[in-house]
């Protein structure tokens, strides 16, 4: 302020606010304005806002593992149908659908069992994790949603896609444990190369109806990688599941 020759109160009556709001500014490092407020104090002072407020440019642009937080969904309904299908159609290396029954994905996605069939053609790993329809776990599941299309029905939905499918090199499908079950009926992960849309499934709530986040991996150690090596993990004790 002293280069621009402004008090406080004459800085203050530039932008439009009182001199003791100024005054919170110079005395709070923590504090950041409106940033209406920053601009006008800027050019007030003749100086770039990011060098009065370093602070409020972090904020905006996401740093370590936030990073790797492309977007959030209160419901996993929200999720644009476009978005899954441009993970889809992007991936080229690996494919893995961990749903406890993935069966949205066949009313989502036009003409899926032909997208899923190039894929593989094309030399990508194309798997699908799913709840035996006869375990106990997915018994107790039905109890609890108490819907007309039972788990067991919807992940019999998906073998019946698959099916038609395989048997076909390159697509591959398990139950999971019965020791894996309730943990992989509370999160579904659905992994496409190095991004991932990850649902926690939220006490009796069906999958559209929870939460949702969208992931793109940027190295070792971040939430990509904890979703993805749990996903591995029930993948690696899983039953496999004849497609022929």
């Amino acid at each position: 302020m002293s280069a621009a020759g402004l008090s406080p109160r004459q800085l203050a009556g530039r932008v439009g606010v009182s001199g003791k709001t100024v005054e919170r500014w110079l005395s709070d490092d923590h504090l950041i304005p409106h940033a209406r407020n920053r601009e006008d104090a800027a050019q007030a002072l003749g100086v770039d806002s990011t060098m009065l407020w370093p602070k409020a440019v972090r904020d905006v642009f996401k740093t370590g593992p936030d990073r790797e937080i492309v977007r959030s969904y209160p419901y996993r309904s929200a999720c644009p149908s476009t978005v899954w299908g441009e993970l889809i159609k992007d991936a080229r290396t690996d494919l893995y659908f961990a749903g406890y029954t993935n069966y949205f994905l066949w009313l989502e996605q036009p003409n899926l069992i032909e997208t899923l069939r190039r894929k593989t053609e094309a030399g990508c790993r194309v798997r699908f994790l799913m709840g035996d329809p006869d375990g106990e776990v997915t018994r107790q599941r039905e109890a609890i949603e108490d819907v007309a299309l039972s788990v067991s029905t919807r992940v019999r939905i998906t073998l019946e896609h698959l099916r038609r499918l395989g048997p076909l090199e390159g697509l591959e499908a398990r139950f999971s444990a019965p020791a894996d079950a309730m943990n992989h009926v509370s999160l579904s992960v659905f992994r496409f190369d190095h991004a991932a849309l990850v649902t926690p499934h939220l006490a009796r709530l069906v999958g559209h109806d929870s939460p949702l986040m969208h992931l793109r991996g940027q190295g070792e150690g971040g939430m990509w990688s904890r979703f993805s090596d749990h996903a591995e993990e029930l993948w690696e004790r899983g039953t496999p599941v004849t497609l022929g």
